[in-house]
C-alpha cells in the first residue's frame, strides 16, 4: 500500500477522482463548520438536525454527492485528536467503507496535522484493511492500494512521518504474515529462509545455525526443548549495521516456538491451534528488520531467534530432567510447557558476545500476563530504569503500549531447586513475574528488558489473527536511540562554540 501527503485545501480535494474521501473532523471548531465548501455545509446541516455528534468515531456517510467527485464521502469526528481518538475515528470510517471496492482513498485532516496523528491514521488504516492470503485457495487480497493524505501543511517533518509510518506498516505486516501462517507453513527452516530474504543489502548480515552448531555452543536448554521435534531447530542471527562499528548494538531476542504442544506437559486440545502464534516474538524481530531495511536509520541492531517446535516425541525432555544451559547454570525442568524461557535463556547468554548497549527479549511467554494485563498492554520487565522508561515512552508514542511489572528478588524464591541451580517454573502466583525472574538470571551483564506479549500478539475469536505487536513499540524505541545519538554531537559542538 502506498501513502503520500499533499498540502491541499478541502475545497480542492473534493474535486479529486477518488473512490473514497475520508474527512477527519475536530470535535469543536465553529470556524470550520461555518465554512462555505460542500462538506462544511453538509456537516452544519447534520449537526443542526442531530445527525452528526461531535464525539470520537461519529460518522456522516454519503454516496455520489453533487459537488464531490469521490464516490464515497465519510466525515468522521476525531475528538481532540489524541492517538486513541484518531484510531477510533479511522476504524469507524473504514467500517463504513469496507464493503465497497476502495482502491484509491483520500484522507483529509481539517485540523492541523501532527506527526503522531498522521502515523496513527496510517497504522490504523493499514491494520483495518489487512488481509491474510497465503494459505487460501481463493484469496481475497487487499483492495486498498493508495492513500493520499492532505491538510494545511506538508512540511519535511510530516513527509518524514509518512515515510516512517509506511516502513512501520511494512514491518508490522511481515510480522503478521509469519505469525498467521500455520505451523506446517512456518517451520524453523522456513523462518530462517524468511530472515535471509529480509536481511539483504550491504547493511545486513544473516547467519543460520543448525543442531550441530548449537550443540557446539553448549545451548543445552534450547536443545532440550527441540529434542522432541522432527523439524530441526534453527538459531537465526540477523545483523543490521547502520552506524559505525564502534557503536554498541541493541540486541532483540525473539522467542521462535513455531508450534507449542506443551511437550510432555501437553496442553488441552481447546484452542491449541493458536499455539502457532508462539513465535510472535520471532515474527516481531523479522518485522523490525524489515522496517530497518526500509528506513535505514543510523543504528546497529542484532536479532536473535531461537526457533524450534515443542513436541511430545519419545525423545522429548521429561518433567524432572536437569539440563545445562549455555551459561553453565543447570535447570530442573518441572514443566515442559514452560519452554519459552529455556530457548530464551541460551539466546540471552549468546547475546553477551555483542557487548550490547541493551538487550530486549520479546516472547509470548505466560498466560499469567494475559490475566494481569489483558490484550491492551504488553508486560514490561526490566533490570534497568532508563531502558524501562525508554520502552514505556516508545509504547505511548506508538500506541503500542506496555506496562512495567515488578522484579523483586522475593519472587525468585519459588524457582529454587534441590536438584539444579534453578527450576524452570515456580507456583501459579505471579507467573509472569517468576518467568521474568528466571530470564533475569541469564541477563546480568547488560541492560535488559523483557516484553511478555502473550496478551497482545494476536486476537482470538471471530477476529482471530496476529496484531504485529510490538513492532511499533520496538521501532519507536530504536528511532529514539538514533535521535539521542544525533543530538549528542550537536550539543557538544554548541558547548564548544559557547
Amino acid at each position: 500500500m502506498n501513502f503520500e501527503i499533499q498540502k491541499r485545501a478541502l475545497s480542492s480535494v473534493i474535486r479529486d477522482d477518488l473512490d473514497a474521501l475520508v474527512v477527519l473532523w475536530p470535535a469543536q471548531d465553529k470556524a470550520v463548520v461555518a465554512g462555505q465548501d460542500p462538506v462544511a455545509s453538509l456537516v452544519r446541516a447534520a449537526v443542526q438536525h442531530g445527525d452528526f455528534e461531535h464525539k470520537p468515531g461519529a460518522v456522516l456517510s454519503l454516496y455520489a454527492h453533487p459537488g464531490i467527485k469521490a464516490r464515497h464521502l465519510v466525515v468522521v469526528c476525531v475528538g481532540d485528536g489524541t492517538p486513541t481518538h484518531v484510531r477510533s475515528a479511522v476504524l469507524a470510517a473504514w467500517n463504513a467503507l469496507k464493503s465497497a471496492k476502495i482502491k484509491r482513498m483520500g484522507l483529509h485532516a481539517v485540523m492541523d496535522l501532527s506527526t503522531q496523528l498522521l502515523q496513527m491514521a496510517v497504522s490504523t488504516l493499514a491494520d483495518a484493511s489487512y488481509s491474510y492470503t497465503s494459505t487460501l485457495s481463493k484469496p481475497k487480497p487487499r483492495t486498498l492500494k493508495q492513500v493520499v493524505f492532505s491538510g494545511n501543511a506538508a512540511n519535511a517533518e510530516l513527509r518524514g512521518a509518512i515515510a516512517q509510518a509506511q516502513a512501520l506498516v511494512a514491518g508490522v505486516e511481515v510480522a503478521k504474515e509469519w505469525a498467521n501462517r500455520p505451523a506446517n507453513h512456518c517451520t524453523p527452516a522456513m523462518l530462517a529462509d524468511a530472515a535471509k530474504s529480509i536481511a539483504k543489502g550491504a547493511a545486513f548480515k544473516c547467519e543460520v545455525l543448525g543442531p550441530k552448531e548449537v550443540t557446539k555452543l553448549g545451548m543445552g536448554a534450547f536443545l532440550a526443548v527441540a529434542r522432541g521435534a522432527a523439524e530441526p531447530l534453527r538459531f537465526i542471527v540477523m545483523r543490521y549495521n547502520g552506524a559505525a562499528a564502534a557503536q554498541a548494538p541493541v540486541v532483540l531476542v525473539g522467542k521462535g516456538i513455531t508450534f507449542d504442544t506443551g511437550g510432555i506437559s501437553i496442553k488441552p486440545a481447546a484452542e491449541m491451534d493458536e499455539m502457532k502464534y508462539d513465535m510472535c516474538g520471532a515474527a516481531s524481530v523479522l518485522g523490525v528488520f524489515k522496517a530497518l531495511g526500509e528506513l535505514k536509520p543510523a543504528i546497529n541492531v542484532v536479532g536473535l531467534i531461537p526457533a524450534t517446535e515443542n513436541m511430545p516425541d519419545g525423545l522429548a525432555v521429561k518433567p524432572g530432567d536437569v539440563v545445562t544451559s549455555m551459561s553453565g547454570q543447570t535447570i530442573e525442568i518441572l514443566n515442559t510447557d514452560a519452554e519459552g524461557r529455556l530457548v530464551l535463556c541460551d539466546a540471552l547468554t549468546y547475546a553477551e558476545r555483542f557487548k550490547p548497549q541493551a538487550v530486549i527479549d520479546i516472547a509470548t511467554l505466560t498466560g499469567a500476563c494475559v490475566i494481569a494485563l489483558g490484550a491492551v498492554r504488553s508486560g514490561l520487565f526490566s533490570s534497568n530504569d532508563a531502558l524501562a522508561q525508554s520502552l514505556l515512552s516508545a509504547g505511548d508514542a506508538s500506541g503500542d503500549g506496555c506496562w512495567r511489572m515488578p522484579l523483586d528478588d522475593d519472587y525468585a524464591e519459588g524457582l529454587k531447586s534441590r536438584f539444579a541451580d534453578v527450576a524452570n517454573v515456580a507456583g501459579r502466583q505471579a507467573g509472569s513475574v517468576t518467568a521474568a525472574k528466571f530470564l533475569q538470571r541469564f541477563a546480568s551483564r547488560y541492560p535488559w528488558a523483557h516484553l511478555d506479549i502473550a496478551g497482545t500478539a494476536w486476537r482470538s475469536g471471530a477476529a482471530k489473527g496476529a496484531t504485529g505487536r510490538p513492532v511499533g513499540l520496538l521501532m519507536h524505541y530504536l528511532l529514539a536511540q538514533v535521535s539521542q545519538v544525533q543530538k549528542g554531537p550537536a550539543k557538544t559542538a554548541a558547548a564548544r562554540r559557547r
